[in-house]
């Protein structure tokens, strides 16, 4: 058995406290959060299971976790009402109008600016411009 094979094996869950497998060898019976909304339910409150475990040169502990859940413990998705879908539309809504020029785009404006590009950029020469003058 290879030494990260080794690290992401735990069945028993002794080293990390919950059962561990490592990638894309978790048993049947399990599924992550993504999994279970692809066949149409939800984790209903159950506790984690499971984790399956696998190295990144991205993430700062140099593991990739991902959660499982028990399928037959799983809950069916809730029915999407119409308050919610009206609530969803206004929200998606709000992250398409600039707060500054109040235009509509057709598109979601970049959360690290906080407004369309247009009012980015005079906002930006404003700035530039104020900032030359002594």
């Amino acid at each position: 058995m290879s030494g990260v094979f080794g690290k992401c094996f735990d069945p028993t869950g002794a080293t990390w406290g919950v059962p561990t497998f490592p990638w894309k060898f978790a048993p049947e019976g399990y599924a992550t959060r993504r999994q279970l909304r692809a066949k149409g339910l939800r984790p209903g409150g159950q506790p984690v299971a499971a984790q399956v475990m696998r190295r990144s040169r991205r993430r700062k502990s140099g593991v990739s976790v991902a959660y499982l859940y028990r399928i037959e413990l799983a809950k069916p998705v809730r029915p999407m009402t119409s308050r919610r879908v009206g609530a969803l539309a206004l929200a998606m809504l709000a992250r398409r109008t600039c707060p500054v020029c109040r235009v509509v785009y057709s598109c979601c404006l970049p959360t690290s600016l906080g407004m369309c590009l247009l009012c980015h950029e005079s906002a930006s020469a404003r700035a530039l411009h104020l900032g030359g003058q002594p």
